[in-house]
């Protein structure tokens, strides 16, 4: 053995334990007889012979093997002050292969110092364009620089189809007390899969996917996979601009929430899953005729197990590859903008799964949960909990809500079971949690975490929506940060949603008994920024289908859909409705069938759909319907006392003009005729809007095309119109006239 090899590291890489394999490997100046020469060095086992070839001499060195385990060396000399010119190892494997690549330990390392210091203070919120499998080319050298945290780990090293899986060949660099593992692999293409073979502090091996990973294969398959997320052309500047510069929560926001694999499906292709690209034009047309606003996307991010919904993430950063590619997947963000659509992704950094190839124990240790199971499990979908008190962890997840409207321009982001996180008892019995260091409930980490995640957010994107899927009476969960809020742009109202539902299962002869449940809504309504939900959340797990959950007969239940689906229009509150609701679909919502869109045959379900389809246009041309749904301003209570009759009248009104609107809700079957509505001014109140239309399949009993008020003073007003109210309906009237 060569007097310049240093013979204490030889053992460790061996043994696949040397934290910094660069101190072996590579290129090193060394004195050679008293002159300054190159020593390279390079590690290939199971090989008959390495050569070092000179690529600015064209000569062909053939290295010394120093080991028997493959490990190899070549001295030549070095001539100036000049840093050694690259060069290329040429391999000849045990089966006669011929391998020519340039040397990964003669490359310096993508990180620099601030880049390690930041992430380990939690705040490099540009730390995906660092970590995973980043494409560079270095010199003319192209290839892939990758990176993983694991700082618990005796050794970490990059496998892959670039290697042949083979993880001796290349042992990683250990980039100080960051805990951050890293290498450039020079050649190393986009498409390629690969993973982290991580040796624990234990002594265990095991192979894992990125948490930074781009892109990934198609489950069961759990490999990440290299992808280049620059080479994409977007086309929607005109609505990123138009984002940055003008106010959401002014605008009319309709979103339909869908599950991409179950919307509509392709029997010709796996599982029936449709690519991104096919989905975006088919989804855009039919959010353009149905005059929806926003796409929600059930999670998309890289999940194991499809009947899930994505709701248990992997990974974090890369869409899942059941619908295509990250390029097919920008393709469908950018299609929706260009076409005016807004597309909002579930989002969910409250648990992950326990699957061993993803984040659980990642580096053989608790690294992104907490050790405790009172602290790091969530008892009711044995999952783990994030440890947002660690700083390296709430950078993934700030980071990765960073990334996903830098790189995807998302235009917002609804984080799933936001009180699971806000609480540390959240579905726990006493003795079962561990209180914070006040020794309350609150699960302080994550308030802390919450508001940095829409500080962010809204700093750097602005115009971006956050939204809170948060079921307790939490104060502030949508008002600013700087005024003791959790900094949400909006919160689902499921209080709502649960009264409202609750009320509408019951029969229309009992609802007189249950008014109250109706109009409790609006003694809250303007304390938080709502969104009214009707979400795949309540069509599953036994609930039925909206219109299944409807009492009486067919009639009725189509009545009552109706009537639910205007009411919810009417009402303060942005608006989200899950596919196959808008079309009155029968059954439960599963993941693994297609909608029933046959269903369309029937004129009953095409009256749902032209229904909604009108309440969505209807909601974004008249402001009166959107200008204020967060300003108590915007709404006046007409007649919210007439339970015996099951009736409601409100009005909603714009505050940045004239507009107002009438709207009366019938929720009996019997036709009130001559029912008198005090209206704030006089003229020519139209009815824009009959849920009862025969155009809808109601019974068609209305007041087409309108009404005149009258100078004679009821509920308080110093005008009246005289109405019919129809059954099961709501009327909708638009003042029109003048004074």
């Amino acid at each position: 053995m060569q007097s310049n090899v240093p013979t204490e590291g030889i053992g460790a890489l061996l043994d696949g334990v040397h934290a910094n394999p660069f101190d072996l490997l590579g290129p090193h100046e060394v004195a050679e007889g008293g002159r300054r020469a190159l020593a390279v060095r390079a590690y290939w086992p199971e090989s008959r012979q390495v050569w070092m070839i000179d690529e600015e001499h064209g000569v062909h060195r053939p290295m010394r093997r120093i080991h028997p385990s493959g490990l190899y060396e070549t001295v030549c000399p070095l001539d100036g002050t000049e840093r050694p010119h690259r060069y290329r190892l040429r391999v000849s494997t045990q089966s006669g292969q011929i391998i020519t690549m340039h040397d990964p330990y003669a490359f310096e390392p993508l990180l620099t110092e601030l880049d390690l210091h930041l992430f380990g203070e939690g705040k490099h919120f540009d730390i995906h364009r660092r970590m995973g499998a980043q494409r560079r080319t270095i010199e003319g050298v192209s290839g892939t620089n990758f990176a993983v945290w694991a700082p618990n780990a005796q050794s970490v090293s990059v496998v892959g189809d670039f290697n042949a899986w083979d993880g001796r060949l290349h042992p990683m660099r250990r980039r100080g007390s960051s805990g951050i593992w890293e290498l450039f692999l020079p050649g190393a293409a986009a498409g390629q899969k690969y993973k982290y073979r991580i040796k624990s502090k234990f002594g265990d091996v095991g192979d894992r996917s990125d948490p930074f990973g781009f892109h990934a294969e198609l489950p069961p398959c759990t490999a990440s996979v290299v992808a280049d997320l620059d080479q994409y052309a977007w086309n929607d500047e005109p609505w990123m601009r138009e984002r940055r510069s003008s106010d959401p929560l002014r605008k009319p926001i309709s979103i339909y929430e869908v599950h991409l694999g179950s919307w509509r499906q392709d029997p010709h292709r796996l599982h029936g899953w449709m690519n991104y690209r096919d989905l975006a034009h088919q989804l855009v047309e039919y959010c353009l005729r149905m005059g929806y606003t926003h796409l929600e996307l059930l999670p998309i991010s890289e999940h194991p197990f499809t009947g899930s919904w994505g709701y248990q993430t992997v990974g974090y950063y890369a869409p899942t590859s059941r619908y295509g590619t990250p390029a097919d997947f920008m393709y469908f963000v950018d299609h929706c903008h260009r076409h005016g659509i807004g597309v909002l992704v579930d989002w969910v950094p409250a648990h992950f799964p326990r699957d061993a190839h993803g984040l659980r124990r990642f580096d053989g240790t608790a690294l992104f949960e907490h050790e405790d199971p009172r602290q790091g499990e969530h008892p009711d979908w044995g999952t783990l909990i994030f440890n947002y008190g660690r700083n390296e962890v709430r950078n993934y997840l700030l980071a990765n809500a960073l990334f996903l409207a830098d790189r995807y321009h998302i235009d917002g982001l609804r984080v799933d079971a936001v009180a699971s996180m806000l609480y540390l008892d959240y579905s726990r019995k006493e003795g079962e949690w561990i209180p914070n260091r006040h020794g309350g409930r609150e699960n302080l980490e994550a308030i802390d975490f919450l508001r940095e995640f829409n500080t962010r957010a809204h700093e750097r994107f602005p115009g971006i929506l956050t939204i809170a899927e948060e079921s307790t009476a939490w104060g502030g969960v949508s008002r600013p940060v700087d005024a003791g809020g959790l900094g949400f742009s909006m919160k689902w109202n499921m209080g709502w949603m649960n009264d409202t539902i609750r009320y509408m299962r019951n029969d229309p002869i009992h609802r007189r008994h249950h008014h109250n449940e109706l109009t409790f809504s609006l003694i809250y309504a303007f304390s938080e920024n709502f969104v009214l939900p009707l979400s795949h959340d309540e069509v599953v797990h036994g609930k039925h289908a909206l219109l299944d959950q409807m009492p009486g007969d067919l009639w009725r239940k189509f009545a009552n859909l109706r009537l639910l689906f205007s009411y919810m229009w009417t009402h303060p509150g942005k608006k989200l409705l899950f596919m196959g609701g808008d079309f009155g679909q029968w059954t439960e919502w599963t993941h693994e069938r297609p909608l029933p869109w046959d269903l369309l045959q029937w004129e009953t379900h095409q009256g749902v759909q032209k229904l909604v389809a009108d309440l969505n246009h209807l909601y974004r041309r008249c402001p009166a319907l959107h200008d204020a749904d967060f300003d108590g301003r915007g709404f006046e209570w007409i007649d919210c006392h007439n339970g015996n009759d099951s009736v409601l009248v409100y009005l909603r009104k714009a505050v940045t003009s004239e507009d107002l609107a009438v709207v009366c809700c019938n929720f009996t079957p019997v036709v009130r005729k001559d029912y008198r509505v005090g209206v704030p001014r006089p003229g020519w109140y139209q009815e824009v809007l009959n849920s009862d239309s025969a155009y809808y399949g109601g019974s068609n009993v209305g007041n087409y095309p309108g009404v005149h008020a009258a100078n004679r003073t009821h509920h308080m007003r110093p005008h009246s119109i005289t109405v019919t109210l129809p059954p099961l309906s709501a009327v909708v009237f638009q003042r029109t006239g003048s004074d």
